[in-house]
């Protein structure tokens, strides 16, 4: 079985898996996988409960997907994904193989949602059809650090005509007008010490390096992390200094499903089977 050794531990992930299992208690054991969809630009499940649940498919994250017999190691569980225990999915969310760990992720995201319906949780604010990222610090003297090419907020921050920087593993991603703002991977920790803001992609929590980043930042910066990976419990963000959490609620999860399961990015689902949240401390 292939192993992405680049991909790091995760305690944010660790501890969310921890709340979850032991807010739900036994009623956990009962709960599977009803529907599962990878799609190319994000994966979900939909459980027994009714609850749905989203993460970015890591399409880079796997070098070996360029024939079918390497690449179907990348999924093992391809063909056997409807009613799995979502313990079996927990277990997969810590694993260095990207897809499972996305596939976990999803998994998490949708139990996520069962605990705040069951109202297992607490210490935060939500508010639903709001854009985390219309919420970002922007005044004329803050230098804005980016963790990600996020098409939307590249526009914003372009549009302000002040200095910004944005790092990227791939700098493919960004326009000929962005490159001069391109800072590579490697110069992390000599530029997000500088940021007054920094807004990251939550597909951090897909290689590991969500952490290290949040370690790097100066206890006064605002810390935004965004995105539909980024929509699980916010308790372990909040505790190493995120300032606000902008992810995803499902509202019709099978429509996001058939979304998924036809190429549907972010864009074909927000209005129609999702709305993004902006979640904050109490």
């Amino acid at each position: 079985m292939l192993l992405n050794e680049t991909i790091k531990s995760s305690k944010i992930l660790e501890e969310t898996i921890d709340f979850v299992k032991n807010s739900l208690k036994e009623n956990i054991n009962n709960i599977t996988v009803e529907r599962a969809v990878i799609g190319i630009f994000f994966s979900g499940v939909i459980l027994s409960t009714g609850h749905a649940g989203i993460s970015a498919t890591p399409i880079k994250e796997i070098p070996e997907a360029v024939c079918c017999p390497s690449s179907a190691r990348s999924m093992p569980n391809a063909g056997h994904l409807k009613e799995r225990s979502v313990l079996k999915y927990l277990n997969d969310a810590t694993s260095k193989i990207p897809m499972k760990k996305a596939m976990g992720i999803a998994v998490l995201s949708a139990l996520s949602s069962y605990c705040r319906e069951m109202e297992l949780t607490e210490g935060y604010e939500m508010e639903v059809g709001v854009d985390a990222l219309n919420h970002v610090d922007l005044r004329d003297d803050t230098y804005p650090v980016l963790i990600g090419a996020i098409g939307p907020f590249l526009r914003v921050l372009k549009n302000r005509g002040k200095p910004f920087s944005v790092i990227e593993l791939d700098p493919r991603t960004l326009k000929v007008d962005e490159l001069p703002f391109y800072v590579p991977q490697g110069e992390t920790g000599e530029i997000v010490p500088k940021a007054d803001v920094l807004v990251i992609t939550g597909t951090t929590l897909l290689n590991g390096t969500l952490e290290e980043i949040l370690k790097l930042a100066h206890h006064d910066t605002q810390v935004v992390v965004v995105g539909p990976t980024a929509s699980i419990l916010p308790h372990a963000f909040f505790k190493r200094g995120v300032d606000i959490l902008g992810g995803d609620i499902i509202t019709h999860p099978h429509k996001m499903l058939d979304t998924l399961a036809e190429g549907g990015s972010g864009y074909h689902l927000y209005g129609h089977s999702a709305e993004r949240v902006m979640v904050t401390k109490k």
